[in-house]
């Protein structure tokens, strides 16, 4: 069976981003000209995505908004015909009727219990998972290239990418058996390694195809790091029964969970957007410059 759906958690408090996520979910933190979960959003459809499971929480009730039709701001530019083009992108951010589900994870238990939430609804099947902390800048999109190569091999895939040696200890990064090409057969993961003892320097990245297998395992799940259910611990447990790969796909990820990681992301992306590209260029070299 082909991939339809994803399932994207977007209930975090966003910590790392206060105060600016007081009040502003953040994935829905502008990159240039849209949020950064639209970008997210925008790779699973690219993909082939049917349907998105968004896992929200308390006060995430703007995500649910920003993708549903906003009648007056729509009427409004269309009754000026120099806004057509803005108009065109603001119609552009709504789902079909049907293409979304929004539940919620009532308590902050961890990214296996937020996966789980979406049981129900994701049903028997296999599922991507895209984590909406993570810009993955690629052509085909990250996700694409995942279903591309499970087309090939079914199981379960995860993307990885490399990390810098001194940096191993503050990721997940996985055991690789054997390779072909960009895929990788797995056989393990580690999570925060001391860089010693890192089997890889590949880390996980926030993209995962995964079988519907996974739900029970996580309803039995213990808590783990953290103290939070943690899907890598049931996803240890489902490679022993069905196959893994990682995947390192060919693309540039930024992490916008974090303050320097969201202001790469806006910076690459104002440097490549057309509109933008040719200010945003004399601004950093006035600041570079130290005027």
């Amino acid at each position: 069976m082909g991939i339809r759906k994803a399932v994207m958690p977007v209930a975090g408090h966003g910590t790392r981003v206060l105060p600016a996520t007081k009040s502003i979910p953040k994935e829905l933190l502008p990159v240039v000209d849209r949020p950064a979960l639209q970008y997210v959003v925008d790779e699973a459809l690219e993909a082939g995505i049917e349907h998105i499971v968004f896992v929200t929480g308390r006060g995430k009730g703007a995500i649910e908004d920003y993708f549903d039709e906003a009648f007056e701001l729509e009427a409004a530019l269309a009754a000026k015909t120099s806004k057509a083009d803005i108009l065109a992108e603001v119609q552009r951010t709504k789902l079909p009727a049907g293409a979304a589900s929004f539940t919620r994870q009532q308590a902050p238990l961890g990214l296996g219990h937020a996966v789980w939430c979406a049981k129900d609804i994701v049903g028997d099947e296999p599922f991507a998972v895209l984590l909406p902390d993570v810009i993955v800048r690629a052509k085909p999109s990250c996700l694409a290239q995942m279903v591309e190569a499970y087309e090939n091999t079914g199981g379960n895939i995860v993307a990885v990418d490399p990390v810098p040696e001194e940096k191993i200890s503050s990721y997940g990064v996985i055991t690789p058996e054997s390779r072909d090409g960009r895929l990788i057969r797995m056989s393990g993961m580690v999570e925060k390694p001391p860089r010693e003892e890192a089997p890889s320097n590949l880390k996980i990245t926030g993209r995962y195809i995964l079988q519907p297998e996974i739900f029970d395992l996580l309803e039995e799940q213990g808590k783990g790091a953290g103290g939070e259910i943690q899907l890598t611990d049931s996803m240890v447990t489902l490679m022993e029964s069905q196959s893994f790969h990682a995947y390192e796909f060919d693309g540039e990820e930024f992490d916008c969970g974090s303050k320097a990681g969201y202001f790469e992301a806006v910076v690459a992306h104002a440097l490549q957007n057309p509109e933008t590209a040719d200010e945003a260029k004399a601004i950093l070299a006035r600041y570079a410059a130290g005027t």
